[in-house]
């Protein structure tokens, strides 16, 4: 996700002259600098230091090790953490007590730059340093600001999750498609330009999501009798229920590093 962003912020006009980056292991700082010609360097304070804004894209279980020995060092500059279930709050105890801190949660269409993030903000961070964060978030896809911290285990069941429930359908699709003759290829095929093209359909259209697909089910055609045997199912209602179990264990998760 970090080489995604450093690539998002390049594409959008800066220079890696602009970008610090730090990298603990030796592979992956050789690859930043072939890929993007940037200095890298295995120290956090030489990252640190001179910098405004700092980005942690760091694994939430080793988020606490890799600040807390620099914790002065982040004092007066914007802290973007992309460390899932790590709360705001605890990371500015980590931190001294900093206040400048953004939450971000991004998916992993970032790679491509196609994602969408949700943001959240502790109280002293200003209108000028949202508008930093978002562009630096802007080179990765769409960004979405929310109120309450909370609502970012809802974002993390949605959105943060969401692109393994379309690979989840897109592969039953996949199936259901080679079970009734069609080869392999062709199924995951059909399967994924359905997908693409519905998606692009509802974004271009003022229409609701309902009005969308009612307008695809003739009565008595083929598509309401597949619906139907879906509703019979309950495939709504257990698309539903797993959503609300990704919030709940985001929610876990998150009361699990407050006590790291």
């Amino acid at each position: 996700m970090a080489g995604a962003m450093i690539g998002g912020l390049i594409r959008h006009g800066h220079t890696p002259s602009q970008i610090s980056v730090v990298e603990i292991d030796a592979q992956q700082q050789q690859r930043l600098v072939k890929e993007y010609g940037m200095t890298v360097t295995a120290s956090i304070a030489d990252g640190i230091r001179g910098s405004e804004i700092v980005v942690l894209a760091v694994k939430p279980q080793q988020l606490h090790a890799a600040v807390s020995e620099s914790a002065q060092l982040f004092q007066g500059k914007l802290v973007i953490s992309i460390a899932a279930g790590v709360r705001a709050d605890d990371l500015s105890q980590w931190l001294n007590r900093h206040e400048f801190i953004i939450r971000a949660m991004p998916n992993t269409p970032a790679l491509i730059g196609k994602g969408v993030t949700g943001l959240y903000a502790l109280p002293r961070v200003d209108t000028r340093q949202k508008e930093q964060a978002t562009r630096i978030l802007a080179g990765i896809g769409t960004i979405v600001w929310v109120d309450e911290e909370a609502q970012l285990d809802a974002v993390t069941a949605l959105s943060g999750c969401g692109p393994a429930y379309v690979f989840y359908f897109l592969e039953a699709m996949q199936q259901a498609g080679a079970e009734l003759g069609l080869t392999a290829d062709t199924a995951k095929q059909l399967a994924m330009q359905t997908f693409l093209g519905a998606t692009y359909l509802a974004v271009q259209s003022d229409d609701t999501l309902a009005t969308l697909r009612t307008r695809v089910t003739s009565k008595g055609g083929v598509t309401e009798q597949a619906l139907l045997s879906m509703e019979q199912s309950d495939i709504r209602g257990a698309f539903i229920r797993a959503m609300h179990i990704a919030n709940d264990r985001s929610r876990e998760m998150g009361e699990m590093f407050r006590h790291t």
